[in-house]
């Protein structure tokens, strides 16, 4: 090493803010340095947000060939933009202290726009947008990119209403919006507001050097949230927070969060463990996020360009998207909305001798307009376990379950005494069980419970696989999409109804969502 041990980073205000404050410390402790600054391909390239670029360590690559080159002898980062694996014969050298670690949001005006379905928010955090979405799922996110003072400038001339920056980056530079907010509901970055400085593995006198101006609690705190990070294999492209810190009782507090791009969907977890015992606490912390359904999320981050390989025409809840395997991308949207009908309550009352229920729309129905007590039912009969399961549960107990339509009519053809039955069905409904029961001399009386109304969603044409669960899903689906593809449907008559607009249909072998999804899983992954 030569007498003048040299710095090398970016050429941005921040970025000499952060090497000078370096270079101050190794100065106090005798040493001979200089600034050698740099500019990366992040500065350069302005006009696209970072995870669009698709550069990992796209603010530390030119530094790092600068010091194998021999150019540089230590560099100084922000240590959030610092990929998790090091260039081989760079290391970790020194973590200062950490500064504020939270984001703020820089606003103009007033802050009302934070209770309006209206608002504009810039950034260039994949991160922060993501939160920001899930906070504020109606607001618009713009992209921001630029030093410090030209993002703060950008918000002045715009129609934004605020901005998110690092709060430690502003008070480096002693900017100070007018208008903030800490926004400490926001998890940052893993490593947000600290400074890393990295040297050659092979110079054991200058890391020795650096070695003094480690801060011990930040290096240990930002080491738990790079291993969270690095176990979820994220990046710029993936929308990841993490944040660690000892509290008084010397115990290490962490929180860490993967959302989806959209911020739609989000995996929080959290965790204390006494100082010493933390070795493995980011990873076991990150291993459990994948085990929440992170895996298959993460997934669809590394590729989300792509449109979904398969549709759900039902919203999945965040269970039943985790059965699908985790190379598949899944997209699901109610396709039908259900209106439940104000059934007179003197037809409610009144004595019925035999209820049919073939959907637990109907019983929904009933339950909004009477209790229990004040129907009087003497036989129930239905169609699928999830319908008996609710009607033995909020009315009472079922007298014969059948698969589908046509069993049930086939049951009260043969073993219905009194020929006659009342019907609570929707609006929309197939004739195929009251033409069965008609043509085998039994009366049907229908009451219109609930009221089916089509909501069609475009599918991208990519998709391969739509997955339906009622005949009424299907005629939604057809409504505005083409039929060039799979259906896999949860029973016969929404299969007899897919048959007449697509060529290849499959059914489950139960009358469940999750059968449905198994079906889709064993059959997708060998295409």
């Amino acid at each position: 090493m030569s007498n003048t041990i040299r710095i090398g980073t970016r050429d941005s205000e921040l970025a000499l803010w952060q090497a000078n404050y370096v270079k101050r410390q190794l100065d106090a402790l005798g040493h001979n340095t200089k600034i050698v600054a740099v500019k990366s391909t992040g500065d350069i390239i302005l006009d696209k947000p970072l995870y669009e670029l698709g550069i990992t360590g796209i603010f530390t690559k030119t530094l790092d060939i600068a010091m194998l080159n021999g150019d540089i002898d230590i560099a100084v980062h922000s240590m959030k933009d610092v990929p998790t694996a090091l260039p081989k014969g760079i290391v970790k050298a020194a973590v200062l202290k950490r500064a504020n670690y939270m984001d703020i949001l820089a606003f103009k005006d007033n802050e009302e726009f934070l209770g309006a379905p209206e608002g504009i928010i810039a950034t260039g955090s994949l991160r922060r947008k993501a939160q920001w979405l899930n906070r504020y799922p109606t607001h618009t996110v713009v992209d921001l990119r630029g030093n410090v003072n030209s993002r703060l400038q950008k918000l002045e001339n715009n129609n934004w209403n605020g901005a998110i920056f690092a709060a430690a980056g502003l008070d480096r530079i002693n900017l100070q919006p007018e208008n903030t907010i800490g926004l400490t509901w926001m998890i940052p970055a893993p490593a947000q507001g600290a400074i890393m400085v990295v040297a050659k593995e092979e110079n054991d006198e200058l890391r020795k050097i650096l070695s003094e101006l480690n801060h011990e609690a930040t290096d240990t705190c930002v080491g738990i949230e790079r291993e969270f990070l690095r176990t979820l294999e994220g990046g710029c492209t993936a929308p990841i927070g993490a944040f660690a810190y000892i509290n008084k009782e010397e115990e290490v507090v962490f929180k860490g969060v993967l959302l989806s791009k959209d911020g739609k969907q989000k995996i929080e977890v959290a965790k204390s463990v006494k100082l010493g015992k933390h070795e493995t606490l980011g990873e076991d912390l990150a291993n459990k996020v994948l085990e929440k359904g992170g895996k298959r999320l993460m997934g669809q981050l590394n590729d989300a360009p792509t449109a979904p390989h398969i549709y759900a025409t039902k919203k999945l809840t965040p269970e039943q998207a985790q059965l699908f395997d985790p190379t598949v991308k899944v997209d699901s949207e109610d396709f039908i909305k259900i209106k439940l009908t104000r059934i007179p309550r003197p037809k409610l009352k009144a004595l019925h001798k035999n209820v049919i229920f073939t959907s637990k729309n109907g019983i929904e129905a009933l339950i909004q307009n009477a209790t229990a007590s004040e129907l009087q039912f003497d036989n129930i009969y239905c169609v699928g376990r999830k319908t008996k399961r609710l009607i033995e549960r909020r009315i009472g107990e079922v007298t014969y379950c059948a698969p589908n339509a046509e069993k049930l009519a086939e049951y009260l053809s043969e073993n219905l005494e009194d020929k006659e039955v009342t019907y609570f069905c929707g609006d929309i409904r197939l004739d195929t069980l009251p033409n069965l029961l008609t043509e085998s001399n039994i009366t049907v009386t229908e009451i219109e419970a609930y009221q089916t109304r089509l909501a069609p969603r475009t599918v991208e044409e990519d998709t391969k696989i739509v997955l339906f669960f009622s005949p009424s899903g299907v005629q939604s689906y057809i409504k505005i999409n083409d039929t060039n593809k799979i259906a896999y449907c949860i029973g016969e008559t929404t299969a007899s109804e897919a048959r007449k607009h697509f060529t290849e249909v499959k059914v489950a072998k139960m009358r469940t969502v999750e059968s449905v999804i198994t079906l889709a899983n064993s059959d997708f992954i060998t295409k």
